[in-house]
């Protein structure tokens, strides 16, 4: 029986280090690929790059297809020029065509320059398709066989190949045009003398290859089959797609839109380097600087009516707006990450310090950008030294409690998903506006 991730996860993170690949050797032996993947991604890129190379070369390959593209380049990153040159050989077209959007063209063409011509012709038909169409993530390799067949030689057709087993089978005519979906284990069950065609599904239909791919896993999650087949504008099948993929780009879907509320992509890693999210996430803050200007703007309309400290009340929304979203972005990948199960206590010290470490660089980086703007704009560095100390302490409180509310949320049984942004908003604004307005307490009243 496989154990929860969480609790590996917390094993490995727990053991002295002279132990953690022994551990992880064995969750090698009873967890799939998918498992792996997510316990190396729970893990900071250091160790995570030791433990991937304690996987079988069977595994290792697999399992950095299974891995998140951002988690799985910090992987590849690390690698020798002869241990890539090892991994990228062992690519075949589906996994060229997964990791390929997110590599450097140089090593995409290293891939193709290793793997065998079956493969990279497949990859081109694969590239024929754009990255949200369904064609592109067709599997290729497939059991087909002549409508015109009986039983006994679809039967010794595909004893040909008994190692790449399949659940489905399809029919099409001499021109390569999809007819029927066929249940391999009614083949393997009927009269040698039966016409396979009988034993077929011909109302099963097939997926165009340029759907859409949110809409074809909606198709594929009401399936009958494990596989649904793919073919082009001509009905000539191209290949067919698994249950487990269509899910897996729902999954992605969904976290796609769950991320990007907050400026982040799926991609995202959990241990991400400092300095490489703080960029990406200083993006949004910049972003989000922008509107919270305007609500500042608004309120300075009203300045002749406002008490003597007009500058504090026209600052605040930046103050709490700036927090807010930093917190967000915390909370966001930690939501992500506690529903995959990464997050355990022997992880947790760890992302703790990578958040405030990103959280002090934007911290400093924006405290600095909109201590001098505040500066400029009511002509007094006191002001402006004020809102950035504010600034600067709300982001790195703001990335602190992103990772301890889901935590706390989820030890007392609420959905960290639905209470977690009430509450951190209202840390954030508490002590934003109590660093912001005691501070100017203390410097000018």
């Amino acid at each position: 029986m496989e154990q929860d991730i969480s609790q590996v996860i917390s094993q490995i993170s727990a053991a002295p280090l002279e132990q953690q690949d022994a551990l992880f050797n064995l969750a090698e032996k009873e967890l799939d690929d998918g498992a792996l993947a997510l316990i190396l991604e729970s893990q900071p890129i250091e160790k995570r790059i030791h433990l991937w190379r304690c996987l079988s070369l069977n595994h290792s390959v697999d399992v950095l297809t299974e891995m998140r593209s951002d988690a799985r380049y910090s992987i590849i990153q690390s690698l020798s020029a002869i241990e890539l040159d090892l991994v990228l050989s062992r690519l075949d077209n589906a996994d060229l065509i997964e990791w390929a959007d997110y590599l450097p063209d140089e090593i995409v063409q290293k891939a193709l320059s290793l793997i065998d011509e079956q493969e990279i012709e497949l990859y081109d038909q694969a590239n024929e398709y754009n990255d949200e169409e369904i064609g592109r993530y067709a599997e290729r390799k497939m059991w087909v066989l002549a409508k015109s067949l009986r039983v006994r030689h679809a039967l010794r057709l595909i004893s040909r190949d008994p190692s790449n087993a399949q659940p489905t089978i399809y029919l099409v005519d001499k021109h390569g045009t999809y007819y029927a979906t066929l249940a391999t284990h009614k083949l393997l069950n009927a009269p040698l003398d039966t016409p396979v065609l009988s034993l077929a599904d011909q109302e099963q239909p097939a997926l165009q290859a340029d759907l859409g791919l949110l809409e074809a896993s909606e198709l594929i999650e009401h399936a009958e089959y494990d596989c649904l087949p793919i073919v082009n504008e001509h009905n000539r099948l191209i290949g067919q797609i698994s249950v487990r993929l269509g899910m897996s780009i729902i999954r992605e879907e969904y976290e796609n839109t769950l991320m990007a509320r907050a400026g982040l992509s799926e991609s995202e890693d959990l241990f991400a380097p400092v300095i490489d999210s703080a960029k990406k996430r200083a993006v949004w803050l910049g972003i989000n600087l922008v509107t919270a200007i305007f609500a500042s703007i608004t309120i300075g309309l009203f300045e002749d009516v406002i008490s003597e400290v007009v500058a504090l009340a026209v600052l605040m929304p930046i103050v709490a707006s700036m927090g807010g979203i930093a917190g967000s972005q915390t909370l966001t990948l930690m939501i992500r990450a506690m529903a995959l199960n990464q997050v355990s206590a022997g992880n947790l010290i760890s992302l703790i310090k990578n958040e405030c470490g990103i959280g002090a660089l934007n911290g400093l980086l924006w405290a600095l950008v909109i201590g001098l703007l505040a500066g400029l704009w009511f002509q007094s560095p006191m002001i402006g030294a004020i809102i950035a100390l504010a600034i600067c302490i709300n982001i790195i409180t703001a990335a602190l409690f992103g990772v301890l509310i889901p935590m706390v949320l989820d030890k007392l049984k609420l959905d960290p998903a639905l209470a977690g942004s009430v509450v951190l908003t209202t840390v954030t604004d508490v002590v934003g506006f109590f660093a912001f307005l005691g501070t100017a307490t203390l410097l000018i009243l």
